[in-house]
């Protein structure tokens, strides 16, 4: 257990904390609510399914060139408001402005016009999310020099996220629902503006109370103009090589890129294996439980598994914190053979706990239905008379480690690897640059999670327009969704076994700097 005390200079009073939180829960929001929109190109617009997947890809390609520039140009802005701040005030208008036109489209235009209308505007919204995004995570990084508070910071930023997951998954169900929007068309365009005006509240918050480090006698910070872009991009070059040597940052990456990317290949076959195989392929029947599966297991990530992992940290350390959490989530995903067996849930439902469950929950929402319907909110509801798929939420405690323990740690260990970056190679320091490489490989691993996953559904031998799928099909898909996260949540253990930045390395290095800077 950590020896160190905090000190009192060191603390992020709660005031940031919470507004360093609305700003992950715009981080979280925009990309959740973007994913679930995009259902709507194909039922609303009528897009060509082929002409949404190059929506859906070609704009990350250009997001992750855009990320690194913007982040050696926030390393290296010289202003009376710091080095981020700026740029994320006008990044969270930008964004929510740009989010709202850009689902502004007309189902009665052709789909040439609404495929080029929508590519144009994906491209300019992805370059004011990027202007927001990425000083806003090199600001979490240089908000504390902490070993632990590092840890505290992000941990409560990802609780505050998690809300956004909390809510994305109805999105697709209000929007769908005739008795709140006349079509799915007009509910794209309104329920964009609700989530656009959202994110521009929540989005410059960080703004206006969150404080970084005093960079006014930062050195060596490069001049940023037009004349100086062909020297500029030389120096963004530089530091894109420098980053790359810094070996535990790049243990960060790969683990990451693992973790994540595992869970991104298969995040959309629980849905199908509830839909297909435990209500074989009964829309109706699976009614609102792959939404409640999402919810909760958001819920559970915020209030309970990331406050552990916190802990969990402070008393054994990040990486040791890291690998704890990695293994419980492989059991997590281990125990979702059993949990979404229909004869098990079956049984369970026979069962006297079984039994108390649904009657329970049943009257609950009979006592809630009249209410949910007076306020347009019937798609809330759950019908337990014919028995529930309790078992599906049992994995969900041990999987939600996963993912709670990845970015809650992850970011905090960046934090750290910028210090050892000051250290090597000198001012400015790179908080930017180093969010916007971490980033950018998370979007193109969840690019090519995209695709694979995908192949994965065409292996098994999944027919995607078809009514019911074959039992065949169903068990392998299920066998690949236990397989792949956990194979690649194993892999990113192994990556991060030798990971060498500790507590005691990450203090010598805070007071070498300190030192070095003439600090008291």
């Amino acid at each position: 257990m950590s020896t160190y005390k905090t000190a009192a200079k060191d603390k992020v009073p709660i005031g940031q904390k919470m507004a360093f939180g609305s700003g992950h829960l715009v981080l979280n929001l925009l990309p959740g609510a973007l994913g679930f929109f995009m259902f709507f190109l194909l039922t609303a617009f009528g897009m060509d399914p082929f002409l949404a997947g190059l929506l859906g890809g070609l704009p990350r390609i250009f997001d992750a060139l855009t990320d690194p520039i913007m982040g050696f140009i926030s390393d290296n802005t010289n202003s009376r408001w710091g080095r981020r701040r700026p740029y994320i005030f006008i990044g969270a208008i930008l964004s929510g402005i740009l989010f709202a036109v850009l689902w502004q489209l007309d189902e009665n235009n052709s789909q040439t016009y609404n495929f080029w209308y929508f590519l144009i505007f994906s491209m300019v919204f992805l370059i004011g999310n990027t202007m927001y995004a990425t000083p806003l995570v090199g600001l979490g990084y240089e908000m504390t020099s902490d070993y632990n508070e590092r840890t505290r910071l992000m941990a409560f930023a990802n609780t505050m996220g998690q809300i956004a997951w909390m809510v994305v998954p109805w999105f697709w169900v209000i929007i769908a629902d005739p008795e709140i929007f006349e079509t799915q068309a007009v509910g794209v365009r309104q329920l964009s503006m609700i989530v656009a005006g959202v994110c521009i509240v929540l989005g410059i918050l960080p703004a206006i109370f969150c404080k970084g480090i005093d960079a006014r006698n930062m050195e060596n910070r490069k001049k940023i103009s037009f004349k100086t872009l062909l020297s500029n991009l030389k120096d963004l070059f530089k530091g894109i090589k420098e980053v790359s040597k810094n070996k535990p940052f790049m243990k960060l990456c790969g683990a990451t890129f693992l973790v994540f990317n595992g869970f991104q290949m298969v995040a959309a076959f629980s849905v199908y294996i509830i839909v297909f195989y435990m209500f074989n392929g009964d829309y109706g029947a699976a009614g609102t439980w792959p939404a409640w599966f999402s919810t909760i297991t958001a819920v559970l990530t915020a209030f309970v598994v990331i406050p552990i992992i916190s802990k969990m940290s402070d008393k054994w350390g990040k990486r040791k914190a890291f690998i704890i959490s990695t293994v419980l989530s492989i059991i997590g995903y281990l125990l979702k053979w059993w949990g979404f067996e229909t004869s098990l849930n079956d049984k369970f439902n026979q069962t006297s706990l079984g039994q108390s469950l649904n009657s329970g929950v049943g009257a609950l929402f009979d006592y809630l239905n009249p209410f949910l319907e007076s306020v347009g909110m019937s798609w809330f509801s759950i019908d337990t008379s014919q028995g529930a798929p309790w078992l599906i939420f049992i994995p969900i405690p041990l999987m939600a480690f996963g993912l709670g323990g990845l970015f809650t740690l992850m970011m905090s260990m960046t934090a750290d690897v910028c210090d050892l970056d000051e250290l090597k190679n000198g001012m400015p320091r790179k908080e930017g640059t180093f969010g916007a490489i971490y980033w950018w490989m998370v979007k193109l691993g969840q690019a090519i999670a995209l695709v694979l996953g995908g192949l994965v559904l065409k292996l098994v031998g999944f027919i995607s327009d078809a009514e019911t799928q074959t039992l065949e099909t169903m068990n392998n898909l299920r066998i690949a969704d236990i397989v792949i996260p956990s194979v690649t949540a194993a892999l990113a253990i192994w990556v991060m076994y030798t990971y060498s930045l500790n507590e005691e390395r990450a203090r010598e290095i805070k007071a070498e700097l300190i030192k070095r800077r003439g600090e008291l």
